[in-house]
């Protein structure tokens, strides 16, 4: 069982009445992910009405509503079905995992446009952190993009581009490196060749070029072509 002392709230409201128990917020919030078992959630295995002044669900208000008295059954529909109180070191722990997340976004797809390179995830972090870049851990990362690029383009030259690049594969490596062009970008065009090679042209982001070229020439042991077609 969880300490009581440290334990928060989950909520659950059906037909007007409120439902309450105890709960760890960190277990909670990964047994709402199907992560972990209810009774390790669960500080006490007490319903409340409220916990603030220790009301305790009636029997016939949990028979009624939840078709049970069996409180595990119970808690699992309010931990997953309700509110779960967040502490501030959970709301943290979003805030930076949803940070990573936007910092990995911008620096697969952004380049400086001086450069034409990628900027480095440490040097996007930097930047936030000098225009002091709100995060909201509750919004998708995706949602947050131009609006923090706003914020990042005084002090960070950055714009966001896709590169069509063509690819000629010889037959010896064409086969294995077909996962490769799918999993960068977009793939807009393959033709096998009666030789076995392999033409392509896919579409990627302008800050995975290092990478993508890398891997192709690794894979490829150095024999393979290819042509940047378009910048846009």
């Amino acid at each position: 069982m969880v300490d009581v002392d440290k334990a928060v709230v989950a909520r659950l409201k059906i037909k007007g009445k409120n439902f309450e128990v105890l709960v760890d917020c960190d277990k909670a919030m990964d047994f709402r992910n199907g992560i972990g078992k209810i009774d390790d959630v669960l500080a006490t295995t007490e319903i409340f009405k409220d916990v603030k002044i220790g009301e305790r669900a009636s029997e016939k208000d949990l028979e009624d509503i939840f078709g049970t008295n069996d409180a595990y059954k119970i808690a699992e529909r309010i931990v997953k079905e309700g509110e779960v109180q967040l502490t501030s070191e959970y709301r943290k722990k979003l805030k930076e995992e949803k940070k990573k997340q936007i910092i990995n976004i911008i620096s697969r797809n952004a380049v400086d446009p001086r450069t034409g390179l990628p900027h480095p995830p440490e040097r996007i972090e930097r930047a936030m952190d000098e225009a002091n870049v709100k995060i909201d851990e509750f919004r998708e990362a995706e949602e947050q993009i131009q609006e923090i690029l706003s914020q990042l383009r005084p002090i960070l030259p950055i714009k966001f581009e896709v590169w069509e690049v063509a690819v000629k594969i010889p037959p010896t490596y064409a086969a294995k490196s077909y996962n490769v062009l799918k999993n960068y970008g977009k793939l807009l065009k393959d033709e096998w060749q009666g030789d076995g090679s392999l033409i392509a042209i896919v579409e990627i982001p302008a800050g995975m070029q290092e990478s993508f070229f890398n891997e192709l020439s690794k894979l490829c042991h150095g024999d393979v072509e290819t042509k940047i077609l378009k910048k846009k």
